[in-house]
């Protein structure tokens, strides 16, 4: 019997990062997202995450700063400057379209099992927050910046979860994103 190789990666947590993403991407969920099913998808032996990562909870708090990330990159290249209602309702279709088009990850960002103490992924939101108040300070005025930013990212938010669990019609990128915009349009118009 032959005994196959070790394989060894220049950058272990980050290809195990990866391994946990691809799961995600291809599963939608984290239900049989574990330490050992991502050690294997990555070609390496079921105790070299460990010790890396204390446990799935530290594994899925680093996949959550890197969705982090790649939702503010997201964000940032729908409207790189947004100063109006139509430009955050353009940033708001992103938000959507994103979490329809990654639910695994989404979940995982928003899910609460991560290591709310884990410097990476603190960070990751710290800066999405700072961007999204920023976004809101120059295209909604307001006295309450910081409640309206909450308010609009809660609203866009549970779009994004109403459209994932089914329960507005997604049937296609243009009915999601005619949904996304007229809410975020007409919710803004209210406050005018």
């Amino acid at each position: 019997m032959q005994s196959r190789p070790a394989y060894h990666h220049g950058d272990l947590p980050a290809a195990l990062v990866r391994a946990a993403i691809e799961q995600l991407d291809e599963d939608g969920s984290d239900a049989d997202l574990s330490l050992r099913a991502v050690a294997r998808r990555a070609g390496v032996s079921t105790g070299a995450p460990y010790r890396h990562f204390a446990d799935r909870n530290a594994l899925l708090s680093a996949v959550a700063a890197v969705g982090y990330r790649e939702l503010a990159a997201t964000l940032q290249a729908a409207h790189p400057d947004p100063a109006t209602p139509s430009d955050i309702a353009d940033i708001a279709v992103a938000y959507v379209r994103f979490a329809l088009d990654r639910p695994g990850i989404f979940r995982v960002m928003f899910g609460g099992v991560c290591d709310t103490e884990d410097a990476d992924r603190v960070a990751a939101v710290e800066a999405i927050t700072a961007y999204l108040l920023g976004i809101v300070e120059r295209g909604i005025p307001s006295d309450s910046p910081k409640a309206v930013a909450t308010g609009a990212w809660a609203m866009v938010h549970g779009l994004a979860f109403l459209f994932i669990d089914g329960k507005l019609d997604s049937s296609s990128a243009e009915v999601v994103d005619s949904t996304v915009r007229s809410t975020v349009e007409a919710t803004l118009r209210v406050r005018g």
